[in-house]
């Protein structure tokens, strides 16, 4: 059995993993979804990329964790590539599933296409606190478009505004790309969060990773709405030995 920690990618919180942490703890498994540090309702939004690496080293070393297998979403994978600098000791593996994996000195804005670049912009200066909130029809078509119309709504009203500073901090990673933890990635053949051609995830992002385990399954950037116990089998499945 494996500790696994989960963490979401951007106008997500931790709660939302629900649907996939049961799955896995009915199997045996020990699962941690920590919310990171601006996200969720009603949370100051006023943080930077460390104060969302930090919340998640905290839970891990407060809660006492070690041989954990670390999953990043989304937003997620720039969170668990730092995290992975700051505590490898308590690693056994780490996950990114349809995730960021920056390069060098580059942050997640300058790995995202133009279009996205200024909207985001343009959201947040528009926000009054830097903040930025998914459009529904991006979130429709683009993020969940394998779900039948009434759950795509009815989750969108689940997410809340997320933080812009952390998109716009860059992230050396030398110490990520120097270390040797065992790598997996999860691809979800249907994801176009990021547009298929040069911007897709998979090969673009996974390639970034040296050696790494490929898994993948049929479904959306947010097929832990649509299929969660599939995604939770292939996140077995990843973070096996």
């Amino acid at each position: 059995m494996s500790t696994f920690v989960l963490v979401h990618g951007s106008w997500h919180d931790g709660d939302l993993w629900a649907g996939v942490a049961d799955p896995l703890r009915a199997a045996g498994h020990t699962v941690h979804t920590p919310t990171v540090a601006g996200h969720g309702k009603g949370v100051d939004k006023a943080v930077n990329h460390d104060d969302c690496v930090a919340s998640v080293v905290d839970h891990i070393v407060g809660q006492g964790l070690t041989d954990v297998v670390l999953l990043g979403h989304s937003f997620g994978g720039t969170v668990i590539a730092r995290v992975a600098e700051e505590i490898p000791e308590r690693l056994r593996r780490l996950i990114f599933w349809n995730a960021f994996v920056p390069a060098p000195g580059n942050c997640l804005d300058d790995e995202t296409p133009p279009h996205y670049r200024e909207l985001f912009a343009q959201l947040a200066a528009a926000s009054g606190d830097n903040t930025i909130m998914l459009p529904f029809p991006i979130w429709r078509e683009a993020f969940i478009q394998d779900a039948p119309l009434d759950l795509a709504q009815s989750i969108y009203e689940l997410l809340s505004p997320e933080p812009y500073q952390p998109f716009l901090d860059k992230l050396a990673l030398t110490r990520f790309y120097e270390l040797q933890i065992p790598k997996s990635y999860i691809n979800a053949t249907e994801d176009i969060a990021l547009p298929p051609g040069e911007w897709a995830w998979h090969p673009r992002m996974s390639s970034r990773l040296g050696m790494y385990r490929l898994v993948q399954l049929p479904g959306s950037h947010e097929v832990m709405f649509t299929n969660p116990d599939l995604l939770a089998q292939k996140i077995v499945e990843a973070g096996r030995d």
